[in-house]
């Protein structure tokens, strides 16, 4: 075998032990990404009515209420039962506005004003997009439920919701 022949039979293994090296590292970090999910702590409930204020579905939540709650919202939780979500409480109505950066979930977005009404939902969100998904009109609340959430439970713009927080055991 001549020089160039080893040369070469170097360079070839070498780039097989790096992509060997590679994908090692990269179960390495699916596992550790897996195991950084986020669990959450279903505090409240949140029901959603029809147009005669008649129960449709009820959802455990999880509660944001604060700057750092509503800012980490739902990042990082890999799996969510298909009856949770999570519930936002703002101090004020005004138009608002979420994106999906570092959530892996698609959601349903439902924008809610002070009177308890939905006024906007978006469905399906890309997960992971630096979008803006606006309320296009003021709310006081927003909830979070599962892509598909909505149109399996037939909720709509115009409906209300209720929400109550769990007693402490």
């Amino acid at each position: 075998m001549n020089i160039k022949n080893k040369i070469y039979m170097l360079r070839y293994s070498l780039l097989i032990l790096s992509l060997l090296v590679a994908a090692c590292n990269g179960k390495g970090n699916e596992q550790s990404e897996q195991s950084e999910s986020r669990q959450l702590d279903y505090t409240a409930t949140v029901t959603f009515l029809d147009s005669s204020e008649q129960e449709i579905v009820t959802v455990r939540s999880a509660i944001a209420d604060d700057d750092n709650s509503r800012s980490e919202g739902l990042m990082n939780v890999q799996n969510m039962p298909e009856d949770a979500g999570m519930l936002f409480i703002f101090d004020d109505e005004t138009p608002r506005s979420f994106w999906m950066a570092n959530t892996p979930l698609s959601l349903d977005i439902l924008f809610v004003n002070s009177e308890m009404e939905i006024v906007r939902i978006h469905r399906n969100t890309s997960p992971y997009s630096h979008e803006n998904i606006v309320s296009e009109t003021p709310a006081k609340y927003v909830v979070e439920v599962n892509a598909g959430f909505t149109l399996n439970h037939d909720i709509r713009e115009g409906m209300m919701i209720e929400y109550s927080l769990d007693s402490p055991q």
